[in-house]
């Protein structure tokens, strides 16, 4: 009876080493990843904060360091893990807006791990983390709480979660459309040459399609957007008013006291052009300066994608024919819908390997199924 209350208290000892580890892991993954965005940030402000929040998170990371060595558990080197190593690495490309969207979320899932750990009760952490989670969001939808509102005026809206995302789905479209449409022309038993010419085809079809479908909605975008900064313009010299009010109540809402968002709004409405860029950016949540990004650099980002994913099925039919293409054709896809999957989890914090297969099965079933479908045909024409 005594062994077995022994394996039992063993055993619930693992897990709880198991969740002190984890919890450290994440800590170190958050200080590290706000660092990299404090010393990728220009904005100096900005940049205080984000050493603050990793400061944060290094106190934390300590606390589960002391659960450990507490258990007999060897703290491990703190080391970023490779999803963390990766978005510090995009942040220093391409600035902190590239991955702020995707680090917003992930602290958004994150925000109530600790409140059901009896750890953290009365440490103030559950709190700190949820603090986070807000800070993060009001930062990636253009805005801060508190003083530091004024200097960080005309923030637009990150959009760079989404640009990660529109890459990889991207080329998911192009390999896995592209793929299947090879995979059903191999299925007929066309000749080599034939399964080239309709990959390309395929490419250049679908990319051009999804250039132009793209080049459409920007544009279209940009023209409601020029719209509406024209209607706000004209209700800013007819009633300056209202909108001062509305400047007021916006502010407030994002934490300001009201007598200093009454003076913020005042202020800004004596300069009418600067009145028009805010209420833009405030109340309309538009760059003026942007207008939603270009639509032919837009058009031309999703051409190229597209054509990349769908170009990794074609390349095999240029220098193989036969059965020996369509077994080049369908590992090399497999091996890039793997990492198309693998990068995902950039945006989804899931497991790399769970995301990679699951993308490698849904992939190779749409090709296995053009692929019957290719073979009836074929069977049939020829019968």
């Amino acid at each position: 009876m005594m062994d077995q209350k022994h394996c039992v208290w063993r055993r619930l000892m693992a897990q709880e080493v198991e969740r002190y580890r984890h919890n450290w892991q994440d800590e170190v993954d958050s200080a590290a990843l706000y660092r990299a965005l404090s010393r990728a940030e220009r904005n100096q402000q900005l940049a205080e904060v984000y050493r603050r929040l990793a400061d944060t998170e290094q106190a934390h990371a300590e606390f589960w360091a002391r659960k450990l060595q507490a258990a007999g558990v060897p703290v491990p080197p703190a080391r970023p893990g490779w999803r963390t190593r990766v978005l510090m690495r995009l942040a220093y490309w391409l600035g902190p807006q590239a991955v702020l969207p995707t680090i917003a979320d992930m602290e958004r899932a994150d925000s109530h791990g600790y409140s059901g750990q009896v750890e953290t009760i009365g440490t103030g952490m559950s709190g700190e983390e949820l603090s986070h989670a807000r800070i993060l969001r009001t930062i990636s939808a253009g805005g801060l709480q508190g003083p530091a509102l004024a200097q960080l005026e005309g923030r637009h809206r990150a959009a760079g979660g989404n640009a990660l995302r529109a890459a990889v789905l991207g080329a998911n479209d192009g390999l896995v459309s592209n793929l299947s449409l090879v995979m059903g022309v191999a299925g007929a038993e066309l000749s080599g040459r034939s399964i080239l010419i309709t990959g390309l085809a395929g490419l250049l079809a679908g990319a051009g399609s999804m250039a132009m479908g793209e080049w459409l909605s920007v544009q279209s975008a940009r023209e409601l957007y020029q719209r509406q900064i024209q209607i706000e313009a004209a209700e800013l010299r007819e009633i300056p008013q209202e909108e001062e009010e509305e400047l007021r109540l916006i502010y407030q809402a994002k934490g300001l006291p009201e007598q200093e968002a009454r003076d913020l709004a005042s202020r800004l409405l004596a300069d009418q052009g600067a009145a028009l860029d805010t209420l833009s950016r405030e109340e309309l949540g538009i760059d003026p300066e942007e207008l939603g990004g270009s639509a032919w650099v837009a058009a031309g980002t999703s051409f190229f994608l597209f054509a990349l994913g769908a170009i990794v099925p074609v390349v095999p039919f240029m220098w193989l024919s036969g059965i020996m293409a369509v077994g080049a054709s369908l590992v090399l896809s497999t091996l890039a819908l793997f990492l198309i999957g693998a990068a995902i989890t950039l945006l989804t914090g899931r497991n790399a390997a769970h995301s990679g297969l699951r993308q490698v099965l849904i992939g190779l079933a749409a090709a296995l199924l053009t692929y019957g479908v290719g073979r009836l045909i074929g069977v049939t024409i020829s019968g």
